[in-house]
């Protein structure tokens, strides 16, 4: 993850994408740009996994199992979430550096937090709701 960050500040610096650091209108302005940037890339997950599902649909009107289905609609799509995904990692890298965070030691500090969590939902219903998950 270290490296990726490296590469990222590398890459964006290169490409001229970097967080403006002047002065604080100026970040700000950046920082909401990056952010409102960031959203529309989360946006193009959900639409394809939108394809997914439509596919999914479709390959059952023609008489395809369900489970089936659903494998070769996410494989037809596979490649462009994951391009969709590494955009949104890029942006969140982008903050990470911004900030001065190690996203890695984040990552495992935040696992840790969510491992340890006392989720009173999960305890009423014996279920663990899908809000309270990383």
């Amino acid at each position: 993850m270290k490296e990726m960050q490296r590469f990222t500040e590398q890459f964006q610096e290169e490409m001229g994408w970097s967080i403006s650091e002047g002065s604080y209108p100026e970040t700000r302005t950046s920082l909401l740009g990056n952010y409102m940037l960031l959203t529309t890339e989360v946006a193009e997950v959900a639409e394809e996994l939108r394809k997914a599902f439509n596919l999914t649909r479709r390959y059952m009107d023609e008489g395809m199992d369900e489970d089936a289905a659903f494998r070769l609609a996410s494989q037809n799509v596979k490649e462009d979430i994951g391009k969709e995904l590494a955009d949104c990692l890029a942006y969140m890298v982008k903050f990470a550096n911004f900030f001065g965070i190690d996203m890695e030691e984040s990552f495992y500090a935040k696992m840790e937090e969510v491992k340890h969590r006392q989720n009173k939902d999960a305890v009423a219903t014996g279920s663990t709701p899908q809000k309270n998950q990383a």
